[in-house]
């Protein structure tokens, strides 16, 4: 069906419909099949057509436009909105160009709007960029005019519907089965971790999967700037939230500010979603102040660069010299987790290091896993702080 068919039903159905109430899924497929059955009767309609117009129609109205077909798709991972007339789509690491589009730069504003308004937040041309997510915890990326200059830029991280346990990342390849036991205990046994890796290297799946592991009677407060994480099974869990400054003067809650007020909240443990900024003092602290088996993500290129990067955050939020900062990493954090991308798409675990304490000004490191890309994860030392394991009677 043509472009200007569509615009013309779509237009006949926004004319049929009583905006003043609110309509049921029901009355609106019942309102778009009359006026199918009367357009076929003037133009030819196939069967298929007709079909993929009942449901590109009530699309247009109730959903994501044209968008909702991809997100009910489990095949797409990344779908790219480069203005109205460009949508490129990722399935199985592979990006390709969508032969659908928006019929108008209006519909995609408004899809952009609801999007946004059902996190509460806000995008104009005064505050042109947000994050928001959808109902099904994807993470979206929104940027408007005047920054983007080819019309409105929207890019959403599509999760799976159903959680990826770490049984699926074993299956997958991401991870052994030896270092996911390994992880298991060490878990249970309140290590403090951090998990590092570039952009897609799948850090937030992985401390979902990852968290699976913690007691099921603990308290469990998570801390995101968007709600992505998908923790099951944990009756006592306590999940916020970051929120925009606004137009009507609501302030700024930030990540720095949830970490503050969750240590007044009786946690067993802080899960912080990603550590961007200067928040990163407020989560060494709580590792160094009796709050253990915290688990955290950031961006970094490897476990080494994992330490470099908490350190020029912390010293975003606080002037203190570095070797006390060093001192704070050394004494807080117990394990370093770093994840990548290769090559050919797949997402691995390539590196486990233990953080053995402060020696000669450094953070002293040591592998215990590491990625051979002949061999696979192979483990090449043995953990040497097992006081936590021994304090809760597990043996590796």
């Amino acid at each position: 069906m043509s472009r200007e068919g569509f615009l013309e039903l779509r237009g006949l159905l926004m004319e049929r419909l009583d905006l003043s109430r609110e309509l049921e899924d029901e009355e609106i497929f019942r309102i778009i099949d009359e006026l199918i059955i009367h357009y076929s009767k003037i133009h030819y309609i196939s069967l298929k057509e007709m079909v993929q117009l009942r449901q590109e129609l009530f699309y247009s109205i109730r959903k994501l436009d044209v968008l909702q077909e991809l997100i009910d798709d489990n095949s797409v991972t990344e779908i790219m909105v480069n203005g109205p007339e460009k949508i490129f789509v990722e399935r199985n690491g592979q990006l390709k160009l969508w032969e659908k589009e928006f019929t108008s730069k209006e519909k995609l504003e408004d899809v952009i709007q609801q999007i946004v308004g059902r996190c509460n937040r806000v995008v104009n041309e005064a505050m042109p960029i947000v994050d928001a997510r959808l109902d099904n915890g994807s993470r979206v990326n929104v940027v408007i005019p005047p920054v983007a200059l080819d019309g409105p830029i929207m890019t959403i991280r599509r999760f799976p519907d159903t959680p990826i346990t770490m049984e699926k990342l074993i299956q997958l390849n991401s991870i052994t089965e030896e270092c996911a036991q390994f992880l298991k205990k060490l878990v249970q046994a309140r290590y403090s971790l951090l998990i590092g890796g570039g952009t897609s290297s799948g850090k937030t799946t992985f401390l979902s999967a990852l968290s699976n592991f913690i007691p099921k009677d603990e308290r469990i407060i998570t801390i995101e700037d968007n709600a992505e994480l998908q923790i099951q099974g944990v009756e006592n869990l306590v999940r916020m939230e970051a929120k925009m400054a606004n137009m009507e003067g609501n302030r700024e809650i930030s990540i720095r500010d949830l970490i503050k007020t969750s240590l007044r909240m009786r946690p067993d443990r802080i899960i912080v979603g990603e550590v961007r900024g200067e928040e990163a003092c407020d989560l060494l602290t709580s590792f160094n102040t009796g709050h253990e088996g915290g688990i955290a993500t950031l961006h970094s290129n490897s476990c080494q660069d994992t330490v470099s990067r908490l350190e020029t955050m912390v010293l975003m939020g606080m002037e203190i010299p570095l070797d006390a900062i060093r001192r704070q990493i050394a004494s807080g954090v117990d394990i370093l987790v770093h994840l990548g991308r290769l090559k050919d798409k797949s997402r691995k675990l390539l590196e486990i290091s233990e953080v053995l304490g402060f020696e000669n000004g450094e953070v002293k490191l040591q592998t215990l896993f590491s990625y051979d890309y002949k061999k696979g994860l192979q483990q090449v030392n043995r953990l040497q702080n097992e006081a936590k394991l021994e304090r809760e009677g597990i043996v590796l």
